[in-house]
Formats: structure tokens, C-alpha cells, sequence
């Protein structure tokens, strides 16, 4: 990973991280006053959220370690595990925590107390939390310009980053359905409506979790380059006159900025091993220069006749 998209993913995480542990204890601290089950429910999604960017964090962290004969493209994908692991937390810890105590508090609501506690460190939660939104979404939209949102989430290879942007998204949802909960509560004089807005926020955690796992899982079991990177390098190689056809290029994220490229092409018959030998260095060296996060790349001459084709298939 470049020094520039790294530092900036880091601050993105560690943001969050800082934002989710002094909002939990703030929220821990106006449910035990308030005894209200949706501001409960809050407390133990920022606990979740504070943990998944801790476990980013790590993901990143080893990640960044170099290449060994175990593990010889390194273990960038690492992260990608990681990234799983957090989706998974959110689904099972977040949104099952949230809708069984939301539930519990339907059955048996507490006694209303004065909401004003919850009321103020909801403000507080919704600025901070909006602050390290903000800055999730800057990073987002600088390393994804000229692409929608949606897209730029489903080809994007970095997971810290989109992850971030889900968790602060729904934070900042099920902040607003807190307080809506807390209000209504107390309007209508039934405390089974804050246990009913923990519900809501389960579910609303439930359907980030199952974006962030479909995304996850994607990127663990490997994920070609962005198409952009795979016309490149065959442009580069078909350029060459020795080169009578490229027959496929293949690519693999092994990091989020590092890319594995496999290429069959078809090289002149009247080529000598010590030429081919020599244009294969050469291609190499321009193709990396061309596209710095191509890390591996592997060049095996192929008659076309020869080369076998892979079936274009939608992305699950």
C-alpha cells in the first residue's frame, strides 16, 4: 500500500476509533441514569464499532509484512479476513445485542425518567460521530473520484475505508432513531417505543453487516484489477511488434495496492528464447512503471490457438 493511501486509511480508522470509545462511555453512562434501552443498545453498538476498528487496525498492521517462502505475495490479503471478521461482528454482536435488548424492553419497559441526559449526549454522539463521517467520506471521495458511490464501494480493494463509511453511516442513523425513540417515548407516555427504536437499529446494523460481508467476501476469495489496469497493461503489451496477440490478462489483488498479473501472449515464431527472454524483461519493467501496484507480474508465451478463455461471469 502507498505511503499516502495508508496514512490516510489509518487516520480514517483511528478517528473512528477515538470517536466510538468516548461516545460508548457516554452512552453507557446516560442508559444507567435514563434507563433508556434504545441509548443501551447505542452503548454497545459503539463498543462494536470501537472493537472492529481496532481489529482494522491489526488487519493493517500485519498485512504489511513482506513476503516469505510461506507466504510468497505477501499477506496483504490479510486484511481482507479481518475485514470479514468485522462484518460478521456487526451482524452477530451489533444487531443481535441491539434487537434482543430491544425486545427484552418491549416485554418489560422500564419506568420513564428525564430524557435530558439522553438528549444531550445524543448531540454529542451525532457531532462526533458526524465529524469522523466527514472524514470518512473526504477520504473516500479523494481516492474514488468520478465514480458514484455505489460503484466506487463495489470496485474499491481498500476495505478500512468503506468499512469505516458504512459503520459511521449507520452510527449516525441509529443515533437519529434513538433519539426519535427516546422523544416518542416519552410523548406518548409508553417506554415500549424506545425498545421498539432498538429494534430498528438492529435491523439497520443487520443490512450494513450483509453489505459489508457481500463486499468482504468478495475481496478474500480474490478479485480481479479495475478493468481500467487490465486495459492498460494489455495496450502496453500488444504495442510491442514481437507480440502477434495477447491472448488474456489476468489479474489478482494480493494487498489493496498490490496486484498480481498473469499474461499469456503470443510471440513471433521467429522470436529466439534469448530475445523473448530479454522483451519479457523489458515489458515487465514498463508495465511496472506504467502501473506501480502491479507487484508480481508473469509473462508465459502461448499460441493463441492454444490459449484458454475464461467465461465472463456477474459478480455475485
Amino acid at each position: 500500500m502507498s505511503a499516502s493511501k495508508q496514512d490516510g486509511s489509518n487516520i480514517v480508522v483511528i478517528a473512528a476509533l477515538l470517536a466510538n470509545l468516548g461516545i460508548a462511555v457516554a452512552k453507557f453512562v446516560a442508559a444507567s441514569i435514563t434507563g433508556s434501552s434504545s441509548m443501551l443498545t447505542e452503548g454497545f453498538h459503539s463498543v462494536v464499532d470501537s472493537f472492529n476498528q481496532l481489529l482494522l487496525l491489526y488487519g493493517q498492521h500485519r498485512g504489511r509484512r513482506p513476503p516469505d517462502e510461506a507466504h510468497p505475495f505477501g499477506y496483504g490479503r490479510e486484511l481482507y479476513f479481518w475485514s470479514f471478521v468485522v462484518a460478521i461482528l456487526i451482524f452477530g454482536v451489533g444487531a443481535g445485542v441491539s434487537i434482543y435488548e430491544g425486545w427484552a424492553h418491549w416485554k418489560d419497559p422500564e419506568d420513564l425518567r428525564n430524557p435530558l441526559v439522553n438528549y444531550i449526549v445524543l448531540g454529542v454522539a451525532f457531532a462526533l460521530e458526524g465529524g469522523s463521517w466527514f472524514l470518512a467520506v473526504r477520504e473516500f471521495s479523494a481516492a474514488n473520484r468520478g465514480r458514484g458511490w455505489w460503484a466506487a464501494v463495489r470496485q474499491s480493494k481498500d476495505p478500512a475505508g468503506f468499512i469505516v463509511l458504512f459503520e459511521d453511516s449507520a452510527a449516525l442513523a441509529g443515533l437519529l432513531v434513538a433519539g426519535v425513540g427516546v422523544w416518542a417515548s416519552h410523548a406518548w407516555n409508553d417506554p415500549r417505543i424506545d425498545g421498539l427504536a432498538s429494534i430498528v437499529i438492529g435491523l439497520i446494523l443487520g443490512v450494513v453487516a450483509a453489505l459489508l460481508a457481500r463486499e468482504a467476501k468478495g475481496l478474500l476469495i480474490g478479485e480481479a484489477a479495475d478493468p481500467a489496469v487490465v486495459a492498460q497493461v494489455r495496450a502496453i503489451v500488444s504495442a510491442r511488434p514481437e507480440i502477434t496477440a495477447v491472448n488474456h490478462v489476468r489479474t489478482l489483488h494480493t494487498a489493496p495496492q498490490s496486484i498480481f498479473v498473469a499474461i499469456s501472449a503470443d510471440f513471433r515464431d521467429t522470436l529466439t528464447m534469448g530475445d523473448a527472454e530479454t522483451l519479457i524483461e523489458e515489458i515487465e519493467t514498463e508495465l511496472k512503471a506504467a502501473e506501480p501496484r502491479l507487484s508480481s507480474i508473469y509473462i508465459r508465451p502461448e499460441k493463441q490457438e492454444n490459449a484458454a478463455l475464461l467465461p465472463t461471469t456477474p459478480r455475485a
